[in-house]
């Protein structure tokens, strides 16, 4: 109980819908277009509902035992009803932010780029490169450009869980990469001009982990943006002689 003698109280859903408004007014006052902001507040809510459903399938886990075989039992049966019914909703959620998600041989499975998508994309990178290689004076001006290839390798629903993606992907290899980047990258004895240019980009760890995942969905991407080949082909090389 709180000092005014009240207990815990859940948001109402006109309160919600006026906290979501106000937040898109506020980043609308800072040039996010609502369209983009209502995509970003409904990737929050449906990852918001997604953890929770990991937390409920968590606890559903350890039924309480001391208090009988048929309690526990309940507790799991009522746990995995929850956890198959926020699942569902996380899912509507997630389509309402980023549309259905389109079969594999659907025309709209790979959609043009969009603004947040690139967004997001510049975000995840941004954070993962300092991590590897200190940040250079040479940012080839395309970023944007290698980002839109990258992303265009992916459907749309691949694109929303990036982020997570391109992290598991440089704990992997992280060894790897470290190699890679004091070999290749800022601070090493490779100019920084040449076919080894984009490892002074952030860009450069999206682009490494499409060439170890998808390599030819990626150089057709690439050729189609008529991106340098050289960058691609220096990727590869110091790729290869880094392991």
């Amino acid at each position: 109980m709180n000092p005014a003698g009240e207990g815990l109280r859940q948001l109402d859903a006109v309160s919600v819908l006026n906290a979501k408004a106000t937040l898109v007014h506020l980043l609308g006052r800072a040039g996010v277009h609502p369209e983009h902001a209502e995509e970003l507040i409904g990737l929050v809510q449906a990852g918001t509902l997604a953890v929770a459903h990991t937390e409920i399938s968590r606890s559903g886990e350890s039924a309480p035992r001391e208090k009988g075989e048929p309690y526990a039992s309940g507790w799991l049966d009522g746990a995995h009803a929850v956890g198959d019914e926020l699942a569902d909703i996380a899912e509507r959620a997630l389509r309402d932010a980023v549309g259905a998600d389109p079969s594999q041989g659907s025309a709209d499975a790979h959609r043009p780029v969009g603004r947040m998508e690139l967004e997001r994309a510049k975000v995840a990178v941004g954070t993962l490169y300092p991590s590897f290689a200190a940040v250079s004076d040479l940012d080839p001006e395309v970023s944007e450009q290698v980002l839109t290839a990258v992303l265009g390798t992916m459907s749309t629903r691949e694109r929303t869980g990036y982020a997570g993606r391109l992290t598991r992907f440089a704990s992997a290899h992280r060894v790897h990469l470290e190699q890679l980047y004091a070999q290749y990258g800022p601070g090493s004895a490779i100019a920084i001009h040449g076919r080894y240019s984009l490892l002074h980009s952030p860009t450069s760890i999206a682009v490494l982990e499409r060439l170890v995942t998808e390599p030819s969905a990626l150089r057709e991407e690439w050729d189609a943006a008529e991106l340098p080949p050289a960058w691609l082909e220096g990727l590869t090389r110091a790729w290869d002689s880094a392991a």
